[in-house]
């Protein structure tokens, strides 16, 4: 599909009009949104008010039923019809993914959760493998190279997700609510890793329901509720004057 006409530099990913049903529930209703290159997006927010699907429509998990879906200006979805096969496939190394529930290989160890998918996009073995033990190192997994994942507590294996996602080299991450299978020590672990990559400029876009840490990390917070966005901007502007009523009653909860 060809991409947009515009001198700009285009947002590294932007979301239009997107809409998305499962039968007769709606799910997202008209999401818009832009996600500039070093930016944190924390997206904030209720359960079941669309936060996930979101994630799953703009990484292809879930098929969108309208609206447009652009990597770097360039259309994986248009008018709700995507890319070809070939081309999603291509936008797919754009991003990595890191689930609430790890989704590690339970059979692989550390290192080849980690080096797996770079050599089967046909990577160099060797310059993966020096990638790998410097993502481990990173993640202060020193030691853990040959353990499997049932060996790991919760927050190690997060931090093995994370090295996952990030030896693939992709421009922007997805967090699926990273922590909400964690205890708060272990929750503790994986943000500190979090921020350490918003501190290297990291584009990425949190789903979570951490408020300190999204106030604290974020250059924008959305605030959604019912599939729609209710509310957005600086974290500031959203978490110590929110304008919207709905996103009040949301923040009070965590207030108390």
């Amino acid at each position: 599909m060809a991409g947009e006409s515009n001198n700009s530099v285009p947002s590294i990913l932007s979301i239009r009009r997107l809409e998305k049903s499962f039968g007769s529930l709606s799910v997202l209703k008209d999401i818009s949104l832009s996600v500039d290159r070093g930016n944190v997006i924390s997206i904030i927010g209720p359960s079941g008010s669309g936060k996930s699907t979101l994630l799953r429509c703009a990484s292809f998990l879930e098929t969108a039923d309208g609206g447009d879906i652009l990597y770097d200006g360039q259309y994986a979805m248009r008018e709700g019809v995507y890319a070809s096969k070939a081309e999603l496939n291509r936008f797919r190394t754009r991003f990595g993914l890191v689930f609430q529930n790890f989704q590690l290989f339970p059979h692989y160890s550390v290192l080849k959760n980690i080096t797996e998918a770079p050599i089967l996009h046909g990577e160099d073995k060797e310059e993966v493998l020096e990638r790998a033990l410097s993502l481990i190192r990173k993640m202060g997994l020193t030691g853990k190279e040959k353990a499997y994942p049932y060996q790991l507590s919760g927050g190690q294996q997060q931090r093995v997700a994370i090295a996952r996602a990030l030896a693939l080299r992709p421009e922007v991450l997805y967090f699926d609510e990273p922590t909400s299978a964690l205890d708060p020590e272990l929750t503790g672990e994986v943000l500190k890793v979090i921020r350490q990559l918003a501190e290297e400029k990291m584009t990425m876009v949190v789903v979570t329901h951490e408020m300190p840490f999204a106030k604290a990390v974020s250059n924008r917070v959305i605030f959604m509720a019912d599939g729609l966005i209710v509310e957005q901007g600086e974290p500031r502007e959203v978490f110590d004057d929110p304008k919207e009523e709905r996103t009040k009653q949301f923040l009070r909860v965590f207030e108390r």
